[in-house]
């Protein structure tokens, strides 16, 4: 994706390759900011444009759309068919700045907003159980058996591992197998 960045005037901030990376993109939002408000236009805000919307709503940059068909009507008044990024990034930048209407905002609902906070809470609550859970293990693993710890204790989030101490979850169990140590 390669929207170039312009002034209202037209006159060109930035035209390269977005970088695909959260810090770079950071990096660039600010260098872009000292010049002014900043819109980000995207023609694909759940694929491509997922990392740089995410991080431009972080950095509090208004983020638009360009939808399909509108992109498409407007790349017909372009001479050329072949459909390249540099062109689509110079169509959605002209959209951006010559046809404003052409353009929706992405916004997130409040509910929407209330609901991933949730999700992400639980998922928080599920990451903080499974570290206790395998600190717990590791530490009675410790407690009974030191050297089986340091072997399988890196190891606790293998299926396989956990399996293993769930079949056999005493070293008289584990001694039962016929594996001598």
């Amino acid at each position: 994706m390669q929207p170039p960045g312009c002034r209202g005037s037209g006159k060109r901030l930035f035209d390269k390759a977005l970088p695909n990376d959260e810090n770079k993109l950071r990096s660039l939002i600010s260098d872009l900011k000292q010049h002014g408000q900043i819109l980000l236009v995207v023609d694909q805000p759940a694929t491509i444009g997922a990392l740089p919307v995410a991080v431009a709503r972080s950095e509090g940059v208004l983020v638009g759309y360009l939808p399909g068909l509108a992109m498409r009507r407007i790349a017909d008044l372009h001479a050329g068919e072949a459909k390249t990024d540099a062109r689509d990034a110079a169509i959605i930048a002209e959209a951006a700045r010559t046809l404003p209407h052409a353009l929706r905002t992405l916004k997130l609902a409040d509910e929407q907003i209330a609901e991933l906070s949730m999700l992400c809470g639980f998922d928080d609550d599920l990451a903080a159980q499974t570290t206790q859970a395998s600190n717990r293990i590791r530490g009675l693993l410790t407690q009974i058996h030191p050297a089986l710890e340091r072997v399988l204790g890196p190891r606790l989030e293998h299926p396989a591992v956990l399996d293993l101490l769930q079949r056999y979850p005493s070293p008289e169990k584990l001694a039962s197998l016929g594996f001598a140590g």
